[in-house]
């Protein structure tokens, strides 16, 4: 028995208008649509370009005009209509890229006209012939037909002009500042690099836009690794910036973006594209596009050879990513000291001072406000709110305060804290609690001030009620006392309360705090995931080293706040642990409370 033959022959279209129907309908936005009809018009040369958007006799209509070329002429030097709409998918730039002579021209597949019909229902396309007279070519959504006849108009001018009406429903609605903002981003380099001039006129908004090559923002990354492949050079043009959702590295072609986000193709979703760190584009004259849409590529041999030809960029980029965070959070971690260091300053000055003022907070206090109600002794003027005073760093000399002098005076008086703001006093015994003005910006304030001290609950006695410091005897029996200062800056007067626990018995082990002359601790991370130990303190370098690895810091790292929050919580822990040795479990938690309240209501009003 005789095997049967192989048979063999050539694809070939076996309806011509359905296959014209679905190359028409395959451009799915239209904005893209438009964005081909610009290019037309610069590979025409044209050097003004402008689109209408506008309405005439009831129906929505959108033109786009340019001074180039025109249509190529037939024999008679007429515009040659008739091969433009009989050789759909036999484009002449094809043609011309083969011969050497298409450098730059865009369109190759001879079916960006037909695009018309995501846009609107007909299209009407002008040019001028060698006799210098305008015809036109109309075309309709839907129909086979096209026809060609003159155009009667006073002066024919150079260049095509489109006209595309009435517009489909959901077009109408394409303003012409979304059609400037889409056309700055598809064609950035087309439009840069021929210097064409686009403009878009919206009629209907009466607002007229220039087309300007978007630019993007951060700093411009040079000497990157090439890349090159067996088909080409691609070329690069990056730009380091801020983390940002919006920011998006492009894939072009000859000018022209094919891809918005570079991240979103196979082999390609991983860092430094999808960081968010990176904008920019990497144009790639070499690949192939897909047909219908052109907003697409296909991921042939030419496709892979790019994905191996930047991954020295990659390495090179996500180098430079890793420096930047590296830079970033060694800025977040000095603001966050800063913000602590502040925090613990205020609620130092808040507790009692012979329990919690390890770094001497109340002492420095006095010596800035001086020992009077008006009176800066010392030497050191009002308005300087001292960082030294929990960081260590040493005072400045005179010339500081001469240089600093006009931008640390102080304002005027807007409010006042009672240091300590909570205490706890033997019975018959003295306690001194002091008022600390300040202006707006929480700077000291000692000039023209007056004091009035007075008990509104509980008993004891003032003495020195008109002065910047009060002394307050506690009586005989255990109770609250609440104490209220007013101090008056001409006609503004602002008040402040301290709460006094009177007491018979405090605890047996409490000890005067030992002031630490090397100030507040700093912190620094070190990483040690699957350990329990949230942090420590190291005596030797005055620091305490916070577990990065820890799932509580993980859980903290979602907003700075809660960062914050979490750091004030372990440098409680810590002070509280090395500044009350030898307490009971349950008298450190009280402790730990006591600072924690303090020092977080701080932390929310720095």
């Amino acid at each position: 028995m005789k095997s049967k033959s192989k048979d063999s022959g050539k694809l070939r279209i076996g309806d011509d208008w359905n296959a014209i129907r679905i190359i028409a309908l395959s451009q799915s936005n239209p904005l893209k649509a438009i964005a081909e009809f610009v290019e037309n018009s610069i590979d025409a040369h044209a050097k003004t370009i402008t689109i209408t958007r506008g309405k005439e006799h009831g129906a929505h209509y959108l033109a786009i005009k340019d001074d180039g070329d025109g249509v190529p002429r037939d024999a008679d030097g007429q515009p040659d209509f008739k091969y433009v709409a009989t050789h759909i998918c036999d484009s002449i730039k094809r043609r011309l890229k083969a011969d050497g002579n298409g450098s730059g021209l865009q369109g190759e597949f001879g079916i960006g006209l037909l695009s018309f019909w995501t846009v609107g229902d007909s299209l009407t396309m002008t040019s001028t012939g060698s006799d210098q007279k305008a015809y036109q070519m109309t075309m309709n959504k839907g129909d086979s037909r096209y026809e060609v006849s003159p155009r009667r108009v006073l002066f024919a001018e150079k260049g095509t002009e489109l006209k595309i009406t009435p517009l489909l429903e959901g077009i109408r609605a394409f303003s012409g500042e979304k059609i400037q903002w889409y056309l700055a981003s598809e064609l950035r380099d087309r439009i840069r690099d021929s210097k064409a001039r686009v403009t878009v006129i919206d009629k209907l908004a009466r607002k007229q836009y220039e087309v300007e090559p978007r630019q993007y923002e951060g700093r411009l990354l040079h000497q990157l690794p090439p890349i090159r492949t067996a088909f080409g050079d691609a070329y690069a043009e990056l730009y380091l910036a801020e983390p940002d959702e919006a920011a998006r590295v492009s894939l072009t072609r000859v000018g022209t973006r094919v891809i918005e986000d570079l991240s979103t193709l196979p082999g390609l979703e991983h860092a430094p594209w999808a960081s968010r760190y990176v904008q920019g584009l990497v144009d790639v004259p070499f690949l192939n596009l897909t047909p219908g849409t052109r907003s697409g590529i296909i991921q042939d041999e030419r496709f892979a050879a790019l994905i191996d030809a930047l991954k020295p960029l990659e390495a090179h980029v996500k180098g430079l990513i890793e420096e930047q965070q590296r830079a970033e959070e060694e800025q977040a971690s000095q603001q966050s000291l800063k913000a602590i260091q502040k925090a613990f300053h205020e609620a130092m000055l808040a507790l009692p001072r012979e329990e919690y003022d390890w770094f001497d907070v109340q002492g420095r206090a006095r010596q800035e406000g001086g020992g009077g109600a008006n009176s800066s002794a010392g030497g050191i003027p009002g308005g300087i709110d001292w960082d030294e005073t929990v960081t260590g760093v040493a005072e400045p000399g005179p010339k500081d305060f001469q240089q600093r002098q006009f931008f640390d005076f102080a304002g005027p008086l807007f409010g006042v804290v009672v240091s300590p703001a909570a205490s706890t006093t033997p019975l018959n015994e003295a306690r001194n609690f002091r008022a600390l003005p300040r202006d707006r910006s929480r700077r000291r304030v000692v000039e023209d001030l007056q004091f009035a001290w007075e008990l509104t609950e509980g008993e004891g006695s003032l003495r020195g009620v008109a002065d910047q410091e009060v002394e307050y005897r506690a009586p005989a029996e255990p109770g609250l006392a609440r104490l209220k200062v007013s101090v008056s800056q001409r006609e503004v007067t602002v008040t402040a309360e301290a709460l006094i626990t009177v007491t018979d018995s405090l605890e047996s082990a409490m000890t005067p705090a030992v002031v630490n002359t090397r100030g507040l601790p700093g912190y620094t991370f070190e990483r040690a995931a699957g350990e329990l130990w949230r942090c420590r303190f190291d005596a030797e370098r005055n620091i305490i080293v916070v577990n990065s690895g820890h799932r509580d810091f993980v859980f903290a790292t979602r907003n700075r706040a809660l960062q914050l929050r979490y750091l004030v919580r372990l440098y409680v822990k810590e002070l509280v642990l090395k500044n009350f040795a030898g307490l009971p479990a349950d008298q450190l938690l009280e402790r730990m409370i006591e600072l924690s309240l303090y020092a977080e209501e701080k932390l929310k009003s720095s």
